[in-house]
């Protein structure tokens, strides 16, 4: 069975984690590996893949905390391989063991013996010059968000292809309920159970005081434009990264995506327990 490794790069017990785990898991019969760029910044050249040449992990181990996870999302972009976070971080709301038990966590992982959440992801597709010109998939949020002039963008929401509200602001967020508890949580939008099956649209320092976050169906499409050539300059970030943009982005549609992250779960911790006292001062 293939294991992937996703290190945290810049965390050094994350990466010695990494390196010990190679070693452990040739021994156990499995076959790791990390992504080439990866392997080849720890040393690790002989265990290193092209993306393109992954295939489908039996299990992917993330050696950091929620950023890491983030990244392994997008390693694997569609394939649906469960995923362990190892938390070597701070937050880690997403992982799902902590480096003390890593051994430990990761065969009961090979195991089966393991909860696996499925969480919703969504599909962008980024419109310039009237075609598409990127697509990109996120588990926490899509934001649209202004450049680098700081100037305020004006944004028009449309969820289904009815216009909802047009409006001058910082941006706008569609997060899924995993992202809820991120960049959307703090433009002042709801907490959201990952078991319920919607979307939030949240506006990012609007200049009106009728803007209000929205909770749209898993089947609605929302479209983001910029209908103003003049408030134009925006930029998008997919899970925290801004993509390449070359030209003014014209539209922008998110949608639920047809494959979901699959996050294994062994340390037994709610999701409201965690939003207590990560959240609420419990």
């Amino acid at each position: 069975m293939r294991v992937l490794l996703v290190p945290n790069l810049s965390n050094p017990a994350a990466v010695n984690a990494a390196v010990e785990l190679v070693t452990w898991l040739a021994a156990q019969g499995l076959d790791p590996v990390l992504i080439a760029e990866d392997a080849a910044s720890i040393g690790l050249e002989a265990c290193g893949v092209a993306r393109s040449d992954l295939g489908k992990p039996g299990l992917v181990v993330a050696l950091g905390g929620d950023g890491t996870i983030l990244k392994a999302v997008h390693v694997l972009g569609a394939t649906e391989s469960p995923i362990l976070g190892v938390n070597f971080g701070k937050l880690g709301f997403l992982t799902g063991a902590s480096s003390a038990d890593l051994r430990s966590a990761i065969v009961s992982a090979l195991a089966g013996d393991v909860c696996i959440e499925r969480r919703a992801t969504l599909e962008v597709q980024v419109q310039m010059g009237g075609r598409e010109v990127g697509r990109y998939r996120a588990l926490n949020e899509v934001a649209l968000v202004r450049g680098a002039s700081g100037r305020v963008v004006e944004i028009e929401i449309s969820i289904n292809e009815q216009v909802v509200q047009t409006m001058r602001c910082d941006g706008v967020i569609v997060a899924t309920p995993t992202g809820s508890t991120a960049y959307a949580l703090s433009a002042g939008g709801p907490i959201v159970s990952p078991s319920v099956g919607c979307c939030v649209v949240v506006p990012v320092a609007p200049h009106v005081l009728s803007a209000r976050a929205l909770v749209i169906g898993p089947s609605d499409v929302v479209t983001l434009a910029l209908p103003d050539a003049a408030r134009r300059n925006a930029c998008l970030q997919i899970d925290g990264d801004v993509t390449p943009c070359r030209r003014e982005i014209e539209h922008v549609v998110v949608s639920r995506s047809e494959s979901d992250v699959l996050l294994v779960r062994l340390d037994g911790r709610e999701f409201f327990e965690v939003v207590r006292r990560e959240f609420l001062g419990g």
